[in-house]
């Protein structure tokens, strides 16, 4: 199964802030959309990533304010990413090792969605649950 698969299923909705939006702004945003991290764009850049652990980590245990300091100051610039026709496995092995939750999608560079650690535990289940049953029907005939 390939990132495009995963997407295809779930949908390719992205959301985004600014680097210069407010952490507050940015979690308000987190919050109407049900996500636990957003991405950090401008223009058609992918500038960084924002997640809960990061808000907790450095406003709440800082004792900074989200409504002074800017996304840009708390984000983690360094994205790793994957491309529509990656497969799961390599997902999973760059989430692990790289102790990530997400990974946005790019196609020629632009952003064109972005899975999470259970979108991937997801369709494994699912592939194995299809296998389970192939392996069922083989057995039964």
């Amino acid at each position: 199964m390939t990132v495009n698969q995963i997407l295809n299923a779930k949908g390719k909705n992205v959301y985004s802030v600014r680097s210069t939006t407010t952490v507050y702004d940015a979690l308000k945003v987190m919050g109407e959309k049900n996500i636990g991290a957003i991405l950090i764009i401008d223009g058609s850049e992918l500038k960084g990533i924002l997640s809960e652990r990061d808000y907790a980590r450095k406003i709440v245990l800082k004792d900074k304010s989200s409504k002074e300091t800017l996304v840009d100051e708390i984000m983690e610039s360094t994205v790793f990413t994957v491309k529509l026709s990656d497969n799961l496995e390599n997902c999973m092995e760059l989430m692990s090792t790289k102790r990530i939750r997400h990974l946005p999608v790019l196609e020629n560079e632009i952003v064109v969605g972005i899975i999470s650690i259970s979108d991937v535990v997801k369709a494994i289940i699912e592939l194995q649950k299809d296998t389970i049953n192939h392996l069922n029907s083989y057995i039964s005939q």
